[in-house]
């Protein structure tokens, strides 16, 4: 048995638009991979540091069933 999906928010790309009462948000990003394979990537995160790290773990557990 599947668990339900949770709806997905894309984040604005004007992060001034951010709700004034979020706690944290975490911007993962990435270019196109190179001729080489290698794929620059960037994280971005703003608000407590333990927080963020509980969204990235959550994130790998929303995830994990698409791959």
């Amino acid at each position: 048995m599947t668990k339900p999906r949770k709806k997905v928010q894309p984040i604005p790309r004007d992060r001034k638009k951010l709700h004034q009462d979020d706690a944290c948000y975490v911007l993962i990003t990435c270019k196109m991979p190179s001729a080489d394979g290698k794929m620059q990537v960037e994280m971005t995160y703003e608000g407590d540091e333990c927080l963020a790290a509980y969204l990235i773990e959550s994130a790998q557990e929303f995830i994990r069933p698409l791959v």
